[in-house]
């Protein structure tokens, strides 16, 4: 068992420090990445079987690596903060009929916490964020000692999370292991591309403009990976509020720096950013809504959008037609929506 693993499952998913320390010494016979306390996994007893993940993003990532040997279900849906999002009865009960869960981890899904904790001692559960570094996890000082959950934000570190499902299911399900490996490849393959899509387009960003304010702190990793300076009006969580001493902040930067567009997001509420551009109309500052973007959600199912590849596509896009740099209206492979680009 490795135990850096097992003790960041525990702590990501709020357990109390006795189950984290009972959950770390009680590790041996636990397959590396499960929850701390997860029951063996058993393999599929037929095909398809059933996966269950918690955010859009990881859905994606389980229905292009597990490809027809299983049916995937999204609890957390199109335009759900995931942040504030309590699992119904339904959801229990999805989760429990599943064979496989996945979740983010890095406290992204803390108000489902109990509901992973309990199901966790009767089936495989694991946090795709399991081979991301240590040192490659922001943490800032709001979260008092806890990683930033949004690493999707940053495509080369997605990659880790396409890597962790690949190696559960080749492990739960041997038989098709190869198939897992594949499948993989193929989805790794076309994330690379983005990333590189990602670092050409927001290249050509004049570096003076490359400024990105946003609803919440969900693109820092975004920021560092494809150089931007992010800043968003709420923390980390949507829970935090967004005080007046923050929004005056925003707009002395906005007018000190000559930012040109902000950004709203689809599963946040824009009165924080309609506050910050009304502050900065006050100061002289012509401030616009550069786009809505996808942070902790996804778009709607059946879209483009609603694919990891696209929402990164759709974010990349906006940002960088906003801020004064040259991208395609409908993105990296034409597939956009034209909404939204123009």
């Amino acid at each position: 068992m490795n135990i850096r693993s097992c003790r960041r499952g525990a702590v990501l998913l709020l357990m109390t420090a006795a189950l984290l320390s009972a959950g770390c010494d009680q590790g041996a016979g636990v397959p590396q990445g499960t929850l701390a306390g997860s029951g063996p996994a058993a393999g599929p007893s037929t095909h398809p079987y059933k996966i269950a993940t918690t955010v859009g993003m990881i859905t994606d990532i389980v229905r292009g690596v597990a490809g027809d040997k299983a049916n995937v279900t999204g609890i957390i849906g199109e335009g759900v903060d995931p942040h504030l999002y309590r699992a119904t009865r339904n959801d229990i009960a999805t989760l429990m009929a599943s064979d496989v869960i996945f979740y983010n981890g890095l406290l992204l899904e803390g108000k489902m916490a109990d509901s992973l904790i309990r199901i966790a001692g009767q089936k495989p559960v694991f946090a795709v964020t399991d081979l991301i570094d240590a040192s490659a996890l922001l943490r800032p000082e709001e979260m008092a000692g806890h990683d930033d959950p949004h690493v999707w934000m940053d495509v080369s570190l997605w990659i880790k999370a396409v890597e962790v499902v690949a190696r559960e299911l080749g492990r739960f399900d041997p038989a098709h292991a190869n198939d897992y490996e594949t499948n993989a490849k193929k989805y790794v393959s076309r994330l690379e591309r983005l990333h590189q899509y990602a670092v050409d387009a927001i290249g050509t960003i004049p570096e003076s403009q490359r400024v990105m304010i946003t609803a919440h702190d969900a693109f820092n990793y975004f920021g560092r990976a494809y150089n931007l300076d992010v800043l968003g009006i709420q923390g980390i969580s949507t829970e935090s509020e967004a005080g007046l001493e923050q929004i005056n902040r925003l707009v002395d930067h906005i007018v000190e720096r000559g930012v040109r567009a902000v950004f709203v997001e689809s599963s946040v509420s824009q009165k924080n950013i309609r506050a910050l551009i009304e502050g900065a109309a006050d100061r002289g500052a012509d401030v616009t809504i550069g786009g809505e973007l996808f942070s902790d959600a996804m778009g709607a199912p059946g879209t483009y959008e609603g694919t990891y590849v696209g929402m990164i596509d759709h974010n990349v896009t906006t940002v960088v037609r906003a801020l004064g740099g040259t991208a395609p209206s409908d993105g990296m492979d034409g597939r956009l929506q034209a909404e939204g680009h123009e």
